[in-house]
């Protein structure tokens, strides 16, 4: 098994010409800006790339990002795991952002809030509805007592049901082409 390596924003900078990076983010997320030639794989999508990463990695360093840093060692652990050694970028595309450093943004491409943001709506939005429902039903404040529940739980386990769930929307989910596409670049030169 492989250990997961992190790198600064300015130690990736330094040496972004010789990484091939990996975004988890979904790709809302990843249209709203990323590291320069960033390659989108989402964290669910990410079994389905494996042997394709297997093989960018033999061709040199991947760097894995995310937004804050926590799924991008989710991944950098489950790429370990298959053999696949990857170093993740601390703090995230919001780290490299706030330093300054330029991102990409595709042409057109519509902003998507982060899953955070995503997942900070929804469930502060469910609370609301049951506490305001609850008003006149006294059993709808259940669904408040069932949301900071599922927080405290998502805390305590550093999982985020809320979030898979967010991820499957339209908006957040891969085009199968685009995908298909990023794995076909990944995969290099075919061999003879």
């Amino acid at each position: 098994m492989t250990t997961t390596a992190a790198l600064t924003p300015e130690q990736a900078r330094a040496r972004l010409h010789e990484l091939t990076v990996i975004d988890v983010r979904t790709p809302g997320e990843y249209a709203s800006g990323h590291l320069p030639g960033a390659h989108n794989i989402p964290l669910d999508q990410l079994d389905r790339a494996v042997h394709v990463l297997r093989r960018a990695a033999l061709r040199g360093s991947l760097l894995v990002v995310c937004a804050a840093g926590d799924r991008s060692a989710r991944a950098c652990s489950r790429l370990a795991a298959h053999g696949v050694s990857a170093a993740t970028l601390t703090g995230g595309t919001t780290a490299w952002a706030g330093r300054g450093y330029d991102v990409d943004r595709p042409e057109g491409a519509r902003a998507v809030w982060a899953m955070e943001r995503q997942v900070r709506l929804a469930a502060g939005s469910l609370v609301l509805c049951g506490l305001l429902a609850g008003r006149r039903r006294p059993r709808a404040r259940l669904l408040s007592t069932a949301i900071a529940g599922g927080l405290v739980f998502s805390a305590l386990t550093d999982t985020c049901g809320m979030a898979q769930v967010l991820a499957r929307l339209p908006w957040n989910r891969p085009r199968a082409a685009g995908l298909d596409a990023t794995l076909t670049a990944l995969a290099g030169p075919s061999s003879p």
